[in-house]
């Protein structure tokens, strides 16, 4: 019985996308288009931030250390100092972010066995490009000073003399550690969320404004009939821009599928319900398309951003906003997508935030089947009184 409703709804959902090509636009092009724009945009990595050097000593060994700095491409020595007052004046105008200050008594300290004091100066207004490049700074040090050590002791006669531990760092998923490859999941959920939920929040308010909702009502099309017909073109658009957005993270950032395609478009098609759910929830709880709009935005731009795992690692946020994040279906996409693109995962690895959307993509299509019931009742019960 209900599918009998189903089809002429698709139909003409269909033929009003048709009319509206800006719609269609905004839905296939805008997510491509937000991709490549934020895909380059958004970059954590930190390199050639730009150092001061202050060497007080000029010896053999203090240039070769300055030389450590200059050879690497996580630092770009910008300027050469004879004194640290000069330091101040660099850091504050932004011509620099760090400075590294060598001693005058550099190479006296380290050939008699004491040690140096090498200082790392850093400019910390951006935090999290600060603490990357202390720990760069901190690991040539490092490596410098293990080096002197091992020269220092086989001058002593300790030739045979080695490290107590060697370590070897191996990276996994993503060996260069770019962040396009961390980031380009994320921005798929996030786009996504936004364009789908903003775009399907219109579809009942249309109808509304129109005059033509109270005609709906009215009519014996089920609630349930009318949200299966309007969801599933948005669904099948939705899922094209989706891929377009897939391919153009491989051809530009050379983000590709590593596992199972299946597995992703399950995933994908649960998330796009879930994303397209609550935007016909919003649309069923509001009047104006403004109104619409606004709520769109706010639930889903800032969530999304924020409360996902995007960006901020939902481990190191308050209880109280980790509890939030579950109401947020982008949190579990996000696991999806990574573990299938990034690290080839198979089903065991997510099918927890597999059920998990589809519970949530359930509730919100249950929720809005039982407020349009809701308003049909109410619509029709006016109509009752008007005759």
């Amino acid at each position: 019985m209900l599918h009998a409703f189903i089809g002429p709804v698709m139909r003409k959902e269909v033929r009003q996308i048709r009319r509206d090509t800006r719609s269609l636009v905004f839905m296939i092009l805008i997510p491509a288009f937000l991709l490549v724009v934020f895909g380059f945009a958004l970059n954590f990595d930190v390199k050639h931030v730009p150092l001061a050097i202050v060497d007080l000593e000029g010896s053999r060994l203090s240039r070769e250390l300055a030389e450590k700095f200059r050879t690497t491409e996580y630092f770009e020595v910008k300027a050469t100092l004879d004194r640290t007052g000069d330091i101040d004046d660099l850091m504050a105008r932004e011509k620099i972010k760090a400075a590294l200050v060598i001693p005058a008594t550099f190479s006296e300290d380290l050939l008699a066995g004491r040690s140096p004091s090498v200082q790392f100066l850093l400019d910390g207004a951006n935090a999290m490009s600060g603490t990357t490049a202390a720990g760069y700074a901190a690991s040539i040090l490092q490596s410098y000073s293990q080096r002197t050590t091992l020269e220092a002791l086989e001058r002593r006669g300790a030739g045979g003399m080695t490290l107590p531990l060697a370590t070897e760092v191996r990276v996994w998923y993503n060996p260069e550690l770019k962040s396009a490859r961390f980031l380009l999941p994320g921005l798929m959920a996030f786009i996504l969320m936004v364009i789908l939920t903003t775009s399907t929040a219109f579809s009942i308010v249309r109808e509304k404004e129109r005059g033509t909702m109270e005609q709906l009502a009215v009519s014996p099309l089920p609630a349930a009939a009318l949200i299966v017909g309007k969801l599933v073109p948005y669904v099948v658009i939705s899922l094209a821009s989706a891929h377009l957005v897939l391919g153009l993270g491989w051809v530009l950032f050379g983000v590709g599928i590593k596992g199972n395609y299946f597995l992703l478009l399950l995933g994908m098609v649960l998330f796009l319900v879930a994303g397209l759910g609550q935007g016909i929830l919003i649309s069923a709880i509001t009047r104006t398309q403004q109104v619409a709009f606004l709520l769109s935005v706010l639930t889903t731009i800032l969530p999304t951003f924020i409360l996902s795992g995007f960006v901020f690692p939902i481990r190191n946020m308050p209880t109280v906003i980790q509890l939030v994040t579950y109401f947020v279906p982008a949190r579990y996409f996000l696991v999806v997508l990574r573990s299938i693109i990034l690290k080839g995962a198979g089903l065991p690895a997510f099918w927890g935030q597999m059920l998990l959307l589809a519970g949530f993509a359930g509730s919100t299509l249950a929720l809005s089947v039982a407020l349009l019931r809701t308003g049909d009742g109410r619509e029709r019960r006016r109509a009752g009184r008007d005759a």
